[in-house]
């Protein structure tokens, strides 16, 4: 944007110094008296300074619109990355609680599996103590 502004400024003083000199030239070669010619320049002055005016002017509304436009289009991509954080957000939270469930689910089952193999160890043992008590007995 500052860009722009700088071209804006530059061809805004390029017309205006091009445009004085040529008129300061034109006025200076062409056959008139002092308070004519006087009379011409300060004329083309005002022109030109009207012309700057409005030409800056221009300028002024040109600048606002294209700041007005740049806020516009920030809210809007602020929003959208609002709303996008919230759905990643919301995206995690269930990853997570479906972690959790499948978490839990596999420890419960790898619990019940220990338990079952301990009972079955516990099982073993016993009978191999009493066959070992049988075994001794007779």
């Amino acid at each position: 944007m500052s860009r722009d502004n700088n071209l804006a400024k530059g061809f805004l003083i390029g017309f205006l110094a091009g445009g004085t000199v040529g008129a300061i030239i034109a006025l200076l070669t062409a056959p008139k008296s002092g308070k004519e010619l006087r009379a011409d320049i300060k004329s083309k002055s005002e022109e030109y300074l009207d012309e700057a005016e409005k030409y800056l002017a221009e300028a002024k509304d040109k600048a606002r619109e294209l700041i007005n436009e740049g806020k516009k289009k920030s809210e809007r991509i602020i929003l959208d990355a609002k709303a996008k954080s919230e759905d990643i957000l919301k995206d995690a939270e269930k990853i997570f609680k479906d972690a959790k469930v499948k978490t839990t689910d596999a420890f419960h089952s790898g619990k019940e599996k220990i338990e079952s193999e301990a009972e079955r160890i516990k099982s073993s043992v016993k009978a191999g103590i009493d066959a070992y008590k049988e075994a001794k007995n007779s």
